[in-house]
């Protein structure tokens, strides 16, 4: 699947075009802004192809930036594993990577301003108290016994919280706005609050923290963000946006335009949930690859250009909607079905003996690693008078619609000889351990002499040489389509989300790169994971061949 090279038109596309006719601006810039306090998932993935998209398509610029403003949930691994999943998502971002915690002193300079200003005080309440006083969404809130602290005062108590006099949740700095304004974001919320604790960045260099919606309108408008974009549920903080910028001194004035966020079915996006599926082992970490996170779905075996190619195809609206996860494992087929070689594993052995077949002669036989791209060129494959097959791939008895190996009939080993299975081996409780049959040793690569046709092909892999693996089947983490509507999403993981069998690939598997998925013919996709060693290879399941679910809904 190539990715289309048709550029989409959407609002905010519409709205850059009006921007440049006009000459509102010359070049666009945009920001990709994570808090690093989790790893990126498939709907940050949105918003980079979003972001960076559109710096490619109109030759503007976009920044990477870290919105680090809170120290207690931060970590330095979460800043490596982001910077690596948008390299890896085909993007670089402008300069150097940017930091809010970069702009602390003039974002504290900022805060003084709004205090000298008269739109600022630091307040003493409690928490419960400020809860209290805040109102709902029916009732204004009340002003703080605070609010009218002079200047003066203000600026020496919130000097005192910078220099750590006061106990954390002793005070915080607040915007002067309204406390009875509709919008709850704009009845004087907090701009500083005092955290003692380490910053990745920083170190021990600052005790107070200014607050998200405070720091990331000046971080825009200080690295000259024309469009900044994001979901629909930061909407009503636009006020605040605009409210900071318009009552500070800085020349760039960048506008905030909000777009629907992805919600995609059988999985959750909340980042606060995905947090408990790590910290309470319902997964094995965030780079598990039932996991929605970009590591999780990279570490699955997901191209990058089928996730860019999902992203574009979903577009961007202002309308909240599910987006069914077969369009995703859809984009992810194409790909791969175009670009991922050919291999055979089989993972339910049962051994099928070829009895006419010459002992010890093995036979060197040839292999395309892609049956419609010759420039991938082709394998060798062992061919000797055993093989595994798949235990499905065989029964005693069998209707005509059944195209596999059955007693007494015939089918085509791939890439190699016609057989026929000829009787059978069972152990003490009747499970069928080997099969034996005979083989046309003049049927390589052509049909049978005498016009015989043979319908049924079924893969193999060589006794003598195949390799043992652990295959990991996964699966859809959730049993329904809506995890989030459910009362407690966590009883609603999918009990079968990862199955491991034991099985045996063909020995060319052996140097396939860690995460970049192949083909087992007949069976799916699937990539040699990162816990392989040269004594032990894992692989895991990327998607099957066809969506198996939409099949059973049917």
């Amino acid at each position: 699947m190539a990715e289309t090279d048709i550029r989409p038109t959407n609002f905010i596309r519409q709205i850059i075009d009006k921007d440049l006719a006009e000459g509102v601006h010359n070049q666009i810039h945009t920001r990709f802004p994570p808090e690093p306090n989790g790893y990126l998932h498939i709907g940050h993935a949105k918003s980079i192809c979003l972001n960076f998209g559109l710096a490619q398509d109109y030759q503007g610029k976009c920044n990477l930036r870290f919105d680090d403003t809170n120290p207690e949930k931060e970590d330095i691994d979460y800043v490596n594993s982001i910077m690596r999943d948008v390299n890896w998502l085909g993007f670089q971002w402008d300069g150097d990577v940017c930091y809010s915690s970069g702009y602390f002193e003039q974002l504290y300079g900022y805060a003084v301003e709004l205090i000298n200003k008269g739109l600022a005080y630091v307040d003493f309440s409690n928490q419960e108290t400020m809860r209290e006083m805040r109102g709902t969404l029916t009732s204004p809130g009340t002003n703080s016994p605070y609010r009218d602290t002079s200047v003066a005062e203000n600026l020496e108590h919130f000097a005192k919280m910078r220099a750590g006099e006061y106990a954390e949740g002793q005070c915080c700095l607040r915007a002067k706005i309204d406390m009875a304004s509709p919008f709850m974001c704009m009845r004087d919320p907090v701009l500083y609050r005092i955290k003692f604790a380490h910053h990745h960045q920083t170190g021990d260099a600052w005790c107070i923290y200014p607050m998200y919606d405070f720091t990331h309108c000046i971080s825009d408008a200080l690295e000259g963000i024309t469009h900044s974009l994001c979901t629909l549920e930061f909407q009503d903080n636009r006020r605040l946006y605009d409210w900071v910028l318009d009552n500070i001194s800085i020349e760039c004035r960048p506008h905030q335009y909000e777009f629907s966020r992805l919600n995609l079915e059988y999985t959750v996006l909340s980042k606060r949930k995905l947090i408990q599926l790590v910290t309470e082992h319902h997964v094995n970490g965030w780079t598990d690859p039932r996991m929605p996170t970009i590591s999780g779905m990279r570490r699955r075996g997901y191209p990058a250009a089928a996730i860019r190619e999902f992203c574009k195809r979903i577009g961007v609206t202002k309308m909240d909607n599910m987006v069914e996860m077969s369009m995703l494992e859809a984009c992810v087929r194409e790909e791969l079905n175009e670009h991922a070689n050919r291999a055979m594993a089989v993972l339910d052995p049962i051994k099928l003996v070829i009895e006419n077949f010459p002992a010890g002669e093995p036979q060197t036989l040839l292999a395309a690693n892609h049956p419609n791209d010759e420039s991938k060129g082709q394998r060798e494959l062992t061919f000797t008078r055993e093989v595994y097959i798949e235990r499905d791939d065989f029964r005693e008895e069998a209707n005509k619609k059944y195209k596999r190996l059955v007693l007494g009939k015939e089918v085509r080993l791939r890439n190699a000889y016609v057989i026929k299975a000829e009787r059978v081996e069972k152990d003490a409780d009747g499970n069928i351990t080997t099969v034996y049959c005979t083989y046309d040793a003049d049927t390589l690569g052509k049909d049978p002499a005498d016009g015989r046709k043979v319908k049924g092909v079924i893969h193999w892999v060589d006794v003598t040489t195949g390799l043992p693996a652990q295959v990991n089947l996964y699966d859809r983490l959730f049993s329904v389509a809506n995890p989030a509507g459910a009362e407690d999403f966590v009883s609603v993981i999918n009990p079968d989300s990862l199955k491991v069998v034991n099985a045996f690939v063909e020995p060319s598997l052996a140097t396939l790169p860690c995460e970049q998925a192949v083909q087992f013919e007949r069976t799916g996709y699937f990539c040699k994971d990162i816990d392989s060693t040269d004594g032990r290879l894992v692989f895991n399941r990327t998607v099957e061949l066809r969506d198996s679910w939409s099949e059973q809904a049917e």
